[in-house]
């Protein structure tokens, strides 16, 4: 067993979340058109839900689609909005083949009725399955999610049933739309950027950041492997020294044995 092999069975997320970035570029390097890189990251897709079932994670979330996307060339939308509803019909039946529950959070409002019907119909086909989640973020905004977090306690301390000094950190949490699932443990971004760009705000506060100059299409399975093996090599202290980190894992350790 390689030293990659055994971290990863050391340290494993159970909450992945991915920024998919580099589409555009990717096919753009290739003088393609735009959609051509969407199309070509649905294999990356794949081959991430792959290895990270292997490996044991429990939740992947992919942001696919923020609100800020609205804002693209309308031929550009357009042709993802197609992409995604035939990603939709065509995937759901493998996933559940593969008992992988799908949920797709963020604003539904504003898609086409028929896009939503077929979000909810795949939803609806994955929903016996726990043992992993994929999350698709869809006209989604991290700074969205928190405002209707708030809003759903602003409506339950208007209807008398919760009183403001209530209203504390894990309330708020259990609003958002990623609840029940666990926090992310690692955020990955690829495509070079480094930034979260309104992604899971709340979420990410104490998430493992990882950052791949490679465009979304080219990361594969060694590259989330690789990325997994990254998170596994950090110390996450929440606050704490690393002292008292080490001094809790050796008694963790300890009491196993």
């Amino acid at each position: 067993m390689n030293k990659a092999t055994q971290s990863l069975t050391r340290s494993i997320p159970r909450h992945v979340a991915i920024i998919m970035d580099g589409n555009n570029r990717w096919a753009k390097k290739r003088f393609l058109p735009g959609v051509a890189g969407h199309k070509a990251g649905v294999d990356a897709v794949r081959a991430v839900v792959e290895v990270c079932a292997e490996a044991g994670v429990e939740v992947l979330t992919l942001f696919a689609f923020s609100s800020e996307n609205w804002q693209r060339p309308a031929a550009e939308v357009g042709a993802l909005m197609e992409l995604f509803l035939a990603a939709l019909r065509r995937e759901a039946k493998k996933l559940d083949q593969n008992g992988i529950r799908l949920r797709i959070i963020g604003d539904r409002s504003r898609f086409h009725p028929e896009l939503q019907a077929a979000m909810q119909e795949a939803e609806q086909r994955t929903a016996h399955h726990s043992k992993f989640v994929l999350q698709v973020a869809a006209n989604y905004g991290g700074q969205w999610d928190i405002v209707q977090a708030a809003q759903q306690l602003a409506r339950d301390v208007q209807a008398g049933q919760l009183q403001p000094e209530d209203i504390n950190a894990e309330r708020l949490q259990a609003c958002l739309s990623t609840s029940p699932q666990p926090l992310p443990d690692l955020c990955i971004r690829t495509g070079g950027e480094r930034r979260i760009s309104n992604f899971l705000l709340w979420q990410l506060a104490y998430s493992e950041l990882y950052f791949s100059d490679l465009f979304w299409p080219d990361f594969k399975h060694q590259a989330m492997r690789d990325a997994l093996a990254d998170f596994s090599s950090r110390q996450r202290r929440f606050g704490r020294t690393c002292e008292q980190v080490a001094a809790e894992e050796q008694q963790s350790c300890s009491n196993n044995e």
